[in-house]
């Protein structure tokens, strides 16, 4: 697996990079243009990774996503739902680090495709920044992306959630669409080694727009962390490799342990 890992890797980023340099006249006719070209390196790049890993993919409930504006929030383990995600949704709008907006290509192709920066270190002025953007995303009927944790965490690893979704939640008037997943565990962070299984997506019951906001928070943390559990042992038992921290979470759920809160 590991040749197939640094093969994968080698093909993925020439991929991008003739993309963006090809695909660049694109960017002058608008977003829309842009952001077709931007799905169609998710389809284009999610078929290398399967044809060259071996690895699965499954999209579940994507179908029970409803029409119009919303906050999808995503369990953050990998590259993996950065790129793939992007071609199972009819008009992605992604809250990204501002510092990725200033790399050449990239940040071209992100702004021209309407993702939405996020300067984690301007303090109240940035959340406003990005609450304008992200509500003229969510009237024009997109669906903003945002990872509630902030960062990749491990698969298995305690959850981290922070409040920036249920400011946008209160402001947006939107619904949440909770995503769980396991692709920490064939696609894991800070390695370039893959692993063969199924990476799985899968989309939690809606919350819908209006609740109390913090109740709304912990239906959100508790669908996808009950889920990711619950994908987790699925992928334990049909003989994933897991890390440390996923075994030592398989192990507590076996002794009837409950998600962290």
């Amino acid at each position: 697996m590991a040749f197939r890992s640094v093969l994968f890797n080698v093909l993925f980023y020439l991929l991008m990079i003739a993309m963006m340099i090809v695909c660049a006249p694109v960017m002058v006719l608008g977003r829309p243009a842009a952001l077709s070209a931007v799905r169609l390196f998710s389809r284009l790049s999610m078929a290398l990774h399967r044809a060259v890993t071996g690895i699965r993919h499954e999209y579940r409930g994507f179908d029970s996503i409803p029409p119009g504006g919303s906050l999808v929030a995503l369990k953050h383990q990998s590259v993996w739902e950065t790129i793939a995600l992007l071609a199972h949704l009819p008009a992605p709008a992604f809250v990204l680090k501002k510092e990725l907006m200033r790399i050449p290509l990239f940040g071209w192709w992100a702004r021209a495709s309407g993702m939405i920066a996020v300067d984690r270190s301007g303090g109240v002025a940035a959340l406003h920044e990005m609450t304008r953007d992200a509500r003229a995303a969510v009237t024009e009927g997109r669906q903003v992306m945002i990872f509630p944790e902030g960062t990749r965490r491990e698969a298995g690893a305690p959850p981290d959630y922070k409040p920036g979704i249920v400011h946008l939640y209160r402001e947006l008037g939107a619904p949440i669409v909770p995503v769980a997943l396991n692709s920490g565990l064939f696609w894991p962070r800070r390695t370039l080694v893959h692993r063969k299984g199924a990476i799985v997506a899968e989309v939690q019951l809606i919350i819908p727009a209006g609740l109390e906001p913090r109740q709304a928070f912990r239906r959100m943390r508790d669908e996808i962390e009950t889920a990711c559990d619950r994908l987790l042992l699925e992928a334990a038992r049909d003989g994933a490799y897991l890390e440390p921290t996923a075994r030592a979470r398989v192990a507590a759920l076996e002794d009837g342990v409950t998600p962290a809160a």
